[in-house]
């Protein structure tokens, strides 16, 4: 016969956090760091080779930097679609939601998501209801940033 359980043990809410506390393996923070700092600089350093590319075919600085952010986004997404990105993000953790590639790997996973409710009411509005964010986000920080530039410069 299985052992009695307590319908409702009689803890403090300080107590449960101590248990808590206690039991709660700690994370390798140190090694996590470095390895997303590590994995987050590779993907910039990738970056900068598509943009060196770029700029050898003749483009401008501005067109090589266009380029590259589009093609960064596209190699995230394929990633992503491919189910490879989440093998990669498991190990490099935040490295690769710094970069562009994070962003990317967004918008499809939302996608993806909802594909199953069609075209329009489900791949569409879900991706873009993550970057209808982002770009509020990056219209606020660029007010803000104007702002701040035209009373102190």
């Amino acid at each position: 016969m299985a052992p009695r359980i307590p319908s409702r043990l009689k803890l403090t809410q300080q107590e449960f956090d101590q248990i808590t506390q206690k039991i709660t393996p700690r994370p390798p923070l140190a090694r996590n760091a470095v390895i997303a700092f590590l994995s987050g600089g590779l993907i910039c350093l990738i970056g900068q080779l598509l943009q060196n590319l770029y700029a050898s075919f003749g483009y401008s600085t501005q067109e090589a930097s266009s380029a590259t952010v589009s093609t960064v986004i596209f190699i995230g997404s394929l990633l992503t679609g491919l189910g490879v990105f989440d093998q990669i993000a498991r190990f490099a953790g935040a490295g690769t939601a710094v970069p562009v590639t994070g962003f990317a790997n967004s918008l499809t996973s939302a996608a993806l998501e909802f594909k199953k409710e069609g075209l329009v009411t489900g791949l569409s509005s879900k991706m873009f209801t993550l970057a209808g964010s982002v770009i509020v986000l990056g219209v606020v920080t660029a007010f803000v940033a104007g702002i701040i530039k035209s009373l102190f410069l």
